[in-house]
């Protein structure tokens, strides 16, 4: 049994998830929550008896929101992991959740299906989900930062998140949907080497995350 929470400001989005969720038999909702606050509250509740293995989270809620509730949430429960469930695709929004500790990052329009493989994925340990719009945006974002970034930073710095060929392949292969395993029997490499991969990819978003700051904040 995958032990679920689930945290979002919607109450029907959260009683039409928990209804899907429990509908399969192998997930159990353990509660949910309205927003970062409620959910860091009732985790402490939770924990006394079984802990959630995974927690669907939305970004934009009201009192406390996603990305703080996850930053805090990870630092509280290392082995909890966080799958980002919302309507937005903005840039800053995907490398503050990521930045935070987030696992995996899916759109709230994807199919229940899709959710449930990506909580398998985490549980399995397979790789951080991502949905293909998602993986686009970032692939757009990483392979265009250099450009972005003009000739503010050294090539030392640049160097740094320039996507290698396969990580390129990596990206785009999430685009089109393929799932990791997937990924790994198409580029004929063992399932820890796109792991591998996705991690430098993370780490890559990171740095450019922060060069981006460095440069609008150098403009104040």
């Amino acid at each position: 049994m995958i032990h679920i929470a689930i945290t979002d400001d919607k109450k029907h989005l959260r009683k039409t998830l928990q209804e899907k969720l429990s509908e399969a038999g192998k997930y159990e909702v353990l509660f949910t929550a309205e927003n970062g606050k409620d959910f860091l509250e009732k985790m402490m509740e939770a924990r006394k008896s079984v802990c959630p293995d995974v927690v669907l989270m939305d970004i934009d809620m009201p009192v406390m929101d996603g990305v703080e509730a996850v930053l805090q949430g990870k630092k509280r429960y290392p082995q909890t992991r966080f799958l980002m469930l919302t309507i937005f695709d903005e840039d800053a929004k995907i490398f503050n959740a990521i930045k935070a500790g987030a696992s995996g990052y899916l759109l709230k329009d994807e199919p229940i299906e899709a959710i449930k493989k990506a909580i398998t994925q985490l549980m399995d340990e397979e790789g951080a989900p991502m949905s293909p719009s998602i993986a686009r945006r970032a692939l757009n974002m990483l392979m265009n930062a250099t450009l972005d970034l003009k000739g503010s930073t050294s090539k030392q710095e640049t160097d740094e998140f320039k996507l290698s060929g396969r990580e390129k392949e990596v990206l785009t292969l999430l685009v089109d949907g393929l799932e990791y395993k997937e990924i790994g029997q198409q580029m004929n490499v063992s399932p820890n080497t796109i792991r591998n991969h996705i991690a430098n990819i993370y780490r890559k978003l990171h740095v450019t995350s922060k060069a981006q700051a460095i440069r609008v904040f150098g403009r104040e």
